[in-house]
């Protein structure tokens, strides 16, 4: 499966046929933009960024967070709403803190997860999900 990276910056991801690393201009939202251009319906975005996955889920994209939860069109409202929420209450200036980093019980969660949508999508797709 191809794996493609979207950053503003240089990564040096491992040598492999099936990654690519793609950098962007810096700038507000220019990677988001980027990886919504090139997302075909069905690719997986591997994304904390919960407006991200509202796009990813609306072009026909799959979204899941690095703490191994796949958004769906179900919960991503909720997550929105939340999201927003926070922003506002830090707009008027509470502090609301950050996530806390991420456990070993996430790495889990996610590599479960992920090895849960690969064996589900991957194989029904051929080539898979890339993003």
């Amino acid at each position: 499966m191809q794996l493609t990276l979207v950053a503003n910056r240089l990564l040096r991801p491992p040598q492999s046929q099936y990654i690519t690393a793609v950098v962007v201009p810096a700038g507000f939202d220019v990677a988001d933009s980027r990886i919504i251009q090139e997302l075909q319906p069905g690719d997986l975005v591997i994304t904390a960024d919960i407006p991200l996955a509202a796009e990813v889920l609306e072009k026909g994209g799959h979204a899941l967070n690095p703490r191994g939860e796949l958004y769906t069109r179900d919960n991503i409202d909720e997550r929105l709403a939340v999201r927003n929420f926070m922003d506002s209450l830090r707009g008027t200036g509470v502090m609301t803190g950050g996530p806390p980093s991420l456990s070993q019980s996430d790495r889990r969660a996610f590599a479960n997860m992920l090895d849960a949508f690969l064996t589900k999508y991957g194989q029904a797709q051929g080539s898979g999900p890339a993003g």
